[in-house]
């Protein structure tokens, strides 16, 4: 993770510190011996014990800063860097084993604390060990229910597979009531009358409309699918009307303006208590179920030839067979394949 880039930046400063060092000890070492005649072990004893301090002291806090600005650089992710590090450190027993060995090695030195380090590095084993053997335990408990709940599902399937509605509706959860028919919605009743006036208007029966609600929707927002594709979308409110100006009208309503998703007249979201008032204005005034339907049949009219599928074409052909059988048998497959009379067929949905 951001270790890996944060190694980019220790290198250079842990090399450099390495050079350090050694000048350090040459230094040492030449001062004592030819300035102040010292033997070579004393020399060694105290200027090589100097320089390893003075390493270390110096080394400590750069390794620390070079760590922190290279943990900041290289992070790309956005959880809390804080809750990275400690995931690093303190979820990983190899980690914890690595820190407790060298701060045992730290410890063992000469002239170091040697109580702090090794209790130190007591903990880190006892942390790394104590990892270590929950990791296994928990390994040992999930095998069995995983092989026991992978096992009859382990080959994948056309169950899987969930199939796309031709056409969708989705409501948010405050449209709920009007597909509701307890609560006296009616919507579905006008969905079965679009379809019937489609299919007498344009000649064919389109696909049944699926509905469905969809909290992830504006509680009182609905969107209209065409084969998991988003084709249409509004705003409707249950329980109050949509008064459409003609486009000549001056009157103004007290409500909250909008525009007609159909046909894109402007138009304004009434109280009940004033829909007389609107009509004697001259405002078309329909309830939410007919704004919603009426959207729905201007998306399937704009649509009709994307609605004109293999299976509605075969219906159309049984039909027609019941009344001209001669006709069919002798025209398909015969003289024009199904795929070129589908694409026909959609070529004047699209010129109409």
């Amino acid at each position: 993770g951001s270790m890996d880039g944060a190694s980019k930046f220790v290198r250079g400063d842990a090399i450099a510190g390495i050079l350090i060092l050694f000048v350090n000890m040459i230094g040492g070492l030449a001062i004592g011996m030819l300035q102040h005649d010292l033997p070579f072990a004393t020399a060694a004893n105290n200027y090589v014990l100097l320089a390893i301090g003075d390493g270390l002291v110096a080394q400590v806090p750069a390794l620390v800063i070079s760590v922190a600005a290279g943990l900041i650089v290289s992070r790309v992710g956005d959880e809390d860097i804080g809750r990275q590090i400690a995931g690093q450190l303190f979820t990983i027993p190899r980690a914890l084993g690595l820190t407790g060995a060298v701060l045992g090695v730290l410890g063992a030195i000469p002239g170091m604390p040697h109580l702090p380090f090794l209790a130190l590095a007591a903990l880190c084993g006892w942390g790394a060990w104590a990892l270590s053997r929950a990791a296994a335990e928990r390994a040992a408990q999930g095998d069995a229910p995983a092989a026991k709940a992978v096992a009859p599902n382990g080959e994948a399937s056309w169950e899987d597979v969930t199939p796309v509605d031709v056409l969708g509706l989705e409501v948010g959860y405050r449209l709920v009531a009007l597909v509701d028919k307890d609560r006296g919605g009616d919507l579905l009743g006008r969905i079965k009358g679009v379809r019937k006036k489609f299919a007498g208007e344009v000649g064919f029966l389109p696909p049944p409309v699926h509905i469905r609600d969809n909290l992830e929707l504006h509680p009182s927002a609905y969107r209209i699918l065409l084969k998991g594709v988003v084709v249409g979308e509004g705003q409707a409110f249950a329980g109050m009307f949509m008064a459409i100006n003609p486009g000549h009208i001056k009157v103004p309503l007290v409500g909250t303006a909008t525009t007609d998703p159909a046909f894109g007249l402007a138009a304004t979201w009434i109280e009940a208590r004033t829909r007389d008032q609107a009509q004697a204005a001259g405002f078309t005034v329909v309830d939410a179920a007919t704004v919603l339907a009426t959207h729905l049949n201007h998306v399937m009219q704009s649509h009709a030839s994307d609605l004109f599928g293999r299976s509605e074409l075969q219906e159309l052909l049984d039909h027609t067979r019941r009344y001209a059988p001669a006709l069919v048998e002798d025209t398909v497959p015969k003289q024009v394949p199904l795929p070129l009379l589908q694409k026909v067929l959609r070529n004047l949905l699209d010129e109409t």
